[in-house]
């Protein structure tokens, strides 16, 4: 069993910094900095016409169904098509999230009110007429557990209006909702209630291919990106016959998974989700019409039970069922099912950070310390690892090495396996970055912490925070790494004039773009690092 137990929350905590849910946000500012909503304007879809808004001189969607009820008889199973509507439905504010908030009630400030029936997305576009724009799919983080599509950090306004491109950001069901296996307890008929979260995401990409031309999208130019959860969820898209032919590129940023839940997890977990309830295994189908906040609040007292097996692996993680998901995505190599889809995939330097907020008691760490937590993080004898990142960075002191080596474990790691096993099968490329630009919010200590890139990838850097949204090196980076981000959208390569010349990655060379004011392209930066942490997880 995996040392990880202790990061169950790690990545909903992320998920309500981004949002700005919590107390000391990295990076949302005011939503009152977005341009004022001035007229409507109106697209069509296969089940009816929508009424959306313009904003800055970009159409904007709201609360598109892309799938029908999935309460009741529906709960748990696999998604159905919306119903048709005829007039306009009002598209002009941001429909449910899937419900995730234990115990307060439902919902969160700032963010729309959860509600089971969440299959809706947003489009951004220049234009619903005319074009063949890349579409570019946005899948939230927060592990499988959390987050929204609808947070205002995610917002495609800049992105469309900068680049001439089409952004669509989704909800689809989470947490207990999204990948609870029930078909050994229920039979044939639950048999894909362990992906049916994914299974929501596939929907939305049909929908994106039957309706996006409406909206000046090209359906032959999908490109799916995500950070965190959401970057796991494009891994997992990957390996998904479903989601074949739906995406033409794809995007991991912080998000690298090699291995999901396997059946014999999953069906222990329900087994507790069943006892928390107080269900035997013959009442499972009662789950249906369990009330929402109950669900939630045995499903979360269900995690504080479980142990995950993986290292980086999350709460509520899908299963690995054969049939939605028929292997694990990365393991023990790439996937063939997406062996053409070019790839693009990082992290950031520091992403322990976010999780462990740098005080002035924590800053204080001494040898002693940073022996004790790598050694818990590592599962042995650390001094290996600490001494290969000790000769990499000589100045830095025993916090900066604990928190480059959490960072490595294993996320910066799995990023550059996935990549190594991308480039290996031999037929699309794949393009690493590292996102090394230091955030002034949070303290002065944050440094590169998990999230960091995401106002650049939208180039929202005026509603990144109080103190970025004044700096004019952020806003000419995120000028630079949108632009990457959209020529890779467009072709399949990241490579543009204001960058230096980035090659595809390679076991051999392992280029590696470093994001920052002056971005580098560096060959294996940290290689002795990179060694220590892969013989860690044994992944040499």
């Amino acid at each position: 069993m995996a040392r990880m137990s202790n990061r169950r929350n790690f990545l909903k905590q992320a998920t309500l910094l981004v949002t700005g849910t919590q107390a000391g946000p990295l990076f949302l500012a005011s939503r009152g900095a977005r341009a004022a909503e001035t007229s409507s304007v109106v697209a069509e879809t296969s089940y009816g016409k929508i009424r959306g808004t313009l904003v800055e001189d970009i159409k904007v969607f709201k609360d598109i169904p892309y799938g029908g009820s999935t309460a009741g008889t529906n709960r748990f199973m696999p998604p159905v098509k919306p119903a048709k509507w005829t007039g306009e439905r009002d598209a002009t504010a941001y429909g449910p999230t899937a419900p995730q908030t234990v115990g307060t009630g439902g919902g969160r400030p700032g963010l729309p009110v959860e509600n089971e029936d969440c299959l809706v997305l947003n489009v951004f576009t220049p234009s619903v007429s005319g074009g063949k724009r890349p579409v570019m799919v946005w899948l939230h983080g927060g592990g499988f557990s959390t987050g929204s599509g609808s947070s205002p950090i995610n917002d495609g306004t800049s992105m469309a209006h900068t680049s001439d491109v089409v952004v669509v950001t989704i909800n689809h069901r989470l947490n207990v909702l999204g990948s609870t296996y029930l078909g050994e307890a229920a039979g044939a008929d639950f048999g894909l209630s362990g992906s049916v979260g994914m299974l929501d995401i596939v929907a939305a990409l049909e929908w994106v291919r039957e309706n996006i031309s409406h909206f000046g999208g090209d359906p032959n130019l999908v490109t799916i990106f995500g950070q965190s959860g959401g970057g796991r969820k494009v891994a997992t898209l990957m390996s998904m016959p479903s989601a074949k032919g739906l995406f033409h590129r794809a995007i991991i940023e912080s998000g690298a998974v090699l291995r999901l839940t396997t059946a014999e997890d999953a069906i222990h977990t329900t087994t507790l989700l069943l006892a928390e309830l107080g269900l035997s295994a013959n009442q499972v189908r009662e789950l249906q019409h369990v009330p929402i906040p109950r669900l939630l609040a045995a499903n979360a007292a269900v995690q504080q039970k479980l142990t995950l097996r993986e290292p980086g692996m999350t709460a509520n993680s899908p299963m690995v069922d054969g049939k939605a998901i028929p292997n694990h995505p990365w393991d023990p190599a790439g996937p063939a099912l997406s062996a053409n889809i070019p790839l693009l995939i990082g992290w950031a330097h520091t992403e322990e950070t976010l999780y462990d907020r740098p005080t002035a008691e924590k800053l204080a760490l001494d040898e002693a310390g940073l022996r004790k937590r790598a050694a818990e993080r590592v599962g042995g004898d650390p001094d290996r690892v600490i001494e290969a990142f000790r000769k990499a960075h000589p100045e830095a002191t025993p916090w900066d090495l604990w928190i480059l080596i959490a960072t490595d474990h294993p996320r910066g790691a799995y990023t550059r396996e996935l990549a190594k096993r991308k480039a290996a099968q031999g037929r699309a490329p794949a393009y690493l970055y590292r996102f090394d630009w230091e955030t002034p919010e949070g303290g002065g200590h944050m440094r590169s912490p998990h999230t960091v890139e995401i106002p650049f990838v939208f180039n929202n850097i005026k509603i990144a925070g109080p103190l970025i949204s004044k700096m004019p090196e952020a806003y000419a980076l995120a000028e630079k790494v949108s632009a990457s981000w959209v020529a890779f959208a467009r072709t399949g390569n990241p490579n543009t004039a204001k960058l230096p010349k980035w090659s595809a990655y390679s076991a051999q060379s392992r280029d590696t773009m470093l994001f920052n004011n002056d971005s580098r392209v560096e060959l294996d930066p940290d290689h002795g690092p990179r060694l220590s942490m892969e013989q860690s997880l044994k992944l040499a």
